[in-house]
């Protein structure tokens, strides 16, 4: 199978082609504002050198930060209608209380408090009021709202009120794109209500930048379906990312994770991917991206679904430099690198014209930073060492060396001998290792569920089939699928053996995924 592998980055937009897991050819290229004509001069150079190839792409797998920045930066952003289902519990917190201000002026729309959900033992609180979410509906629709985002308590153990008041709010007003929050969230109400209203937020958002690739790749003369790449190292059909786009939030690591594993041959180290702005670490196990087991702040804002366990510190090429006060980054030139670096004609001293300087990379004119004095940059040099080695630190687990892949684009600035670390690896490809690990990303699908009043054996077969199901909706050939990760823990505290049972499982993007463009 030959695909495109694309990772567009807060800097640079890689691109790879790759066939029967060999990389063929790479490209690198300046993000854009706009990040779609970025990703249409990366596959217009990309294919210019392989014009074979061209007729025999089967699929393009992008990964973007897209909806993160949109998310963090405040933009962008629609406004949302919240239905919670609970009453009379949770009347206390409503929706968006523990929202920044001005995230929540932006995206707050109707809140509605409905009675109905559940107790964590799966026991009623009260029947649903479905004659409260008729008006509901209503309500949302003579105000204009489109986007609807619907959480109940204690849905991840029983999704069933949620399902329900779907089929309500859609009879009443079928233009509506709601998302429920037992599909991306976990047992906490506010930080899976949070997930559940970011995801809302972004989907408009989500539809249009979607379009957009779709539209670069048939700019580019290919007739190939467009995968997204997820926060868990693998891809989803560009309809499920359209519906569910906050999975995508924090993949650019995970790819990069994801393609240090590939070209490596290594399945278990600490990945560094260093970036233009930023570096992010992360663990590999099993080749995969270790998952966080704590809430993640997104924006400012509190949430609980799946996201890569990472640090990320304001270190990267593009970091700029303050000699006098000894300082490196956070503030970057971003994607204005070969504008405004020293080596390429700028004024701004960035970490690229010190690794130019200090001998570890050949780029622009060395020229330009002649002037520099040469133990000076070393000390920069031993500096940049030494917040990698406080943050490779703060990601391990014990006090043991650990082996370090180092990918990105500035992994120049990763040095070869590093305090706790047994081994750091420079790759062939490093540069792209997230366009590869976007290339060869199977497709997952993921069941994290307290299940009670059943045995064992049944919560687990429960769990591996729901996980199968999302899976095959998100891609995947159904017999490829593997069950790569299964855990169970019975809760003492709840009646009825109840137990979480978090299921996940992997295949190959299968036939009818790869000829579905829309």
């Amino acid at each position: 199978m030959m695909r495109i592998g694309i990772d567009v980055g807060g800097t640079h937009t890689d691109a790879v082609l790759m066939a029967s897991n060999q990389v063929l050819q790479t490209v690198k290229t300046a993000t854009t504002r706009d990040i779609t004509s970025g990703i249409t001069t990366a596959l217009t150079a990309l294919l210019s050198n392989a014009e074979q190839t061209r007729p025999a792409v089967d699929a393009v797998v992008i990964g973007t930060t897209h909806f993160t920045n949109a998310i963090v930066e405040q933009r962008e952003l629609s406004p949302v209608a919240a239905v919670r289902i609970g009453l009379p519990a949770s009347a206390s917190l409503p929706p968006f209380v523990d929202w920044p201000a001005p995230m929540a002026t932006l995206v707050r729309g109707n809140v509605f408090m409905i009675r109905g959900g559940h107790e964590v033992d799966g026991r009623r609180i009260v029947d649903l009021d479905e004659a409260a979410l008729v008006d509901a509906a209503v309500s949302i629709r003579d105000s204009g709202l489109q986007d609807v985002a619907v959480s109940s308590v204690f849905s991840p153990l029983d999704d069933s009120d949620e399902r329900r008041a779907a089929e309500i709010l859609c009879d009443t007003c079928p233009a509506l794109r709601i998302t429920l929050s037992s599909e991306l969230g976990r047992l906490g109400l506010l930080e899976r209500e949070n997930a559940t209203l970011l995801n809302a937020s972004i989907r408009p958002l989500a539809l249009r930048t979607i379009g957009a690739f779709r539209d670069a790749i048939e700019h580019s003369d290919l007739n190939a379906p467009l995968f997204l790449t997820q926060n868990d190292g693998t891809v989803m059909q560009a309809s499920y990312a359209e519906r569910l786009p906050l999975l995508s939030i924090a993949s650019g690591p995970t790819n990069s994770m994801r393609g240090a594993a590939y070209l490596s041959g290594i399945n278990d180290a600490l990945v560094a991917d260093v970036g233009g702005t930023t570096t992010d670490i992360g663990a590999l196990q099993h080749s995969f991206p270790r998952q966080a087991n704590t809430v993640v702040e997104i924006g400012d804002i509190r949430t609980a679904f799946r996201m890569p366990d990472l640090f990320s510190l304001g270190l990267g090429g593009g970091s700029m430099v303050d000699i006098n006060a000894s300082t490196i980054g956070p503030r970057s030139v971003g994607f204005e690198l070969t504008k405004k670096s020293r080596v390429f004609g700028g004024g701004t001293l960035t970490a690229t014209d010190l690794g130019v300087h200090g001998g570890r990379l050949e780029l622009g004119d060395p020229r330009r930073v002649s002037d520099l004095d040469k133990t000076r940059t070393r000390q920069l040099l031993d500096q940049i060492a030494l917040m990698l080695e406080q943050s490779i630190d703060r990601m391990k687990t014990d006090a043991r060396e650990v082996r370090l892949i180092a990918v990105g684009g500035g992994d120049f600035l990763v040095p070869t001998k590093l305090s706790g670390v047994s081994e750091v690896v420079h790759l062939e490809h490093g540069a792209v290792a997230n366009a590869v690990g976007a290339a060869i990303s199977q497709v997952s699908g993921e069941v994290d569920q307290v299940f009670s009043g059943v045995d064992r054996d049944e919560a687990i077969e429960s769990a591996t089939h729901r996980a199968r199901e999302r899976a095959i909706e998100a891609g995947a050939s159904e017999e490829s699928l593997q069950l790569v990760d299964l855990d169970d823990l019975p809760i003492a505290y709840l009646p009825g053996d109840a137990r979480r049972v978090h299921a996940r499982v992997v295949g190959d993007i299968a036939e009818s995924a790869q000829f579905t463009m829309k």
